[in-house]
């Protein structure tokens, strides 16, 4: 049998996967006795019945609770992280510009926002939207949630765009200005497609954190997939049933999403070249050794050449 090795440390020997063995065994035997008694509890206490959980196997629960609160959340998500990655890029690049003014500017705007609670942003903006009627009222509690969710995701992805841009080499700007490029032109021509490539992975994963602070929208009487699974929840008498199922939901969506965030870094990794996401990753075989990169090759690539050794 192969044992795989990694940069970082030496793969256990006999008596290391022996002690590991046993304290996986342990560990697992732990967790299902004590799954076995909470579900033990919830029997007792009638949790487990049939009548609680068969509402949720009726359209009209999802139809009137569940799925307006899931459009309330992706909408919310979704439009907050568009104007997150606008005011992101903004900031971002203001951080980076030559005038030490616009600099300091938008360093303070990125840090406060960055210091505040996503829950206080939307507080805050509900009660000023309210007070000078910024919005119908129909819409304060979205354009509050919107509001919160951007000014927070915006500094976070300002400072990874920031970041990005640091972590290239310095000689492409060296370059850029001996070619007689500006700071503009470098930027937008050579340092931030390269930095938004990179950082894919980062940014989606920013969405996942959007979509889950959007629950945060319960506070101010938004209507998500939160609030939605308790009016069910307070409907139909079965607040675990209802709060188990919202879980799920919230589950699958963020699982999706952290699993494209994987593919598009395993596709990055592959070769940038490599427009079609669903298009097979190739990697070389197992070589016994984990690498930063996964010993990822694009044979696709027409500049591909393969160092292996033919000789037998």
């Amino acid at each position: 049998m192969s044992v795989r090795a990694t940069v970082l440390y030496d793969a256990p020997g006999p008596n290391g996967r022996r002690l590991n063995t046993i304290i996986t065994v342990v560990t697992v035997l732990l967790a299902l006795a004590v799954g076995a008694w909470a579900l033990n509890i919830l029997y007792v206490n009638g949790q487990l019945e049939g009548r609680k959980w068969s509402p949720f196997l009726e359209s009209t629960t999802w139809t009137t609770y569940l799925l307006p609160g899931l459009f309330g959340t992706l909408k919310s998500a979704v439009v907050s992280v568009v104007f997150a990655l606008i005011m992101g890029v903004v900031l971002g690049l203001g951080r980076l510009s030559e005038n030490a003014f616009l600099r300091w500017i938008c360093g303070i705007i990125v840090e406060f926002f960055r210091a505040i609670p996503v829950l206080l942003l939307m507080i805050f903006a509900y009660q000023l939207f309210a007070k000078y009627a910024l919005f119908p009222s129909s819409q304060l509690a979205f354009a509050a949630v919107v509001f919160g969710l951007t000014m927070y995701n915006g500094s976070v992805i300002a400072e990874i765009l920031r970041s990005g841009i640091r972590s290239l080499p310095k000689g492409q700007v060296e370059a850029a200005r001996a070619l007689g490029m500006s700071h503009r032109q470098t930027m937008w021509s050579i340092l931030l497609p390269q930095s938004v490539a990179a950082m894919l992975p980062a940014l989606i994963s920013q969405m996942v954190i959007a979509l889950k602070d959007s629950a945060l929208g319960y506070q101010i009487g938004y209507i998500e997939l939160v609030r939605s699974g308790m009016q069910s929840a307070s409907y139909y008498r079965n607040f675990l049933a209802a709060l188990a199922v919202t879980a799920v939901v919230m589950i699958i969506i963020n699982y999706a999403l952290t699993i494209l965030a994987e593919r598009i870094e395993r596709q990055l990794r592959a070769g940038r070249a490599r427009r079609n996401i669903l298009a097979k990753v190739p990697e070389h075989p197992n070589q016994g050794l984990e690498t930063k990169d996964n010993v990822n090759a694009d044979w696709h690539d027409p500049d591909y050449h393969d160092l292996r050794s033919t000789v037998e």
